[in-house]
């Protein structure tokens, strides 16, 4: 089987002086090898392909046959690391808590491990009968989530 280490260290080689940052690799026991890359104004498939071609010119087939796929993180699906939190700050998420509560609004800051959502939510006024729509904002850390991901907007 193709070591995990061994397909990082060629992603991060091939990633050094580049804006693109590592996502995730998954190795299944059939070595299939997924290479998930994330750049903050989108990933270009030519580059996909280049990162392709330079994991396979350093990888025998002769000594292990896998499969190989790198692609982009894509849009809509959860947070893997820290830096597409960065990337997302001022736009709309959805975060789904521990507890299982979910949050929509906007993603204000990170710090960190941390970071920070504001969401348009009813708040009970004292004085008043019903309550008004405010802006709260709501601290998570993302190891502490089920998740966080970028709402797309059609609008």
């Amino acid at each position: 089987m193709i070591s995990k280490n061994v397909v990082k260290e060629l992603v991060d080689q091939w990633l050094e002086g580049k804006e693109y940052f590592l996502v995730d690799i998954e190795i299944s026991t059939d070595d299939r090898i997924v290479v998930e890359i994330d750049h903050a104004d989108g990933v270009w498939i030519e580059d996909c392909v280049e990162l392709s071609r330079y994991i396979e010119d350093h990888l025998s087939r002769d000594e292990e046959d896998y499969e190989l796929e790198v692609g982009s993180a894509g849009l809509g699906q959860p947070f893997k690391v820290a830096r597409q939190y960065k990337n997302f700050v001022g736009k709309e998420v959805e975060v789904l808590d521990a507890d299982g509560k979910k949050y929509r609004g906007i993603l204000k800051e990170v710090n960190g491990n941390n970071f920070t959502v504001t969401a348009e939510e009813k708040v009970k006024v004292e004085g008043k009968k019903r309550p008004e729509l405010q802006q709260v904002d709501h601290a998570f850390e993302m190891d502490k989530v089920k998740y966080t991901k970028y709402l797309i907007s059609f609008k």
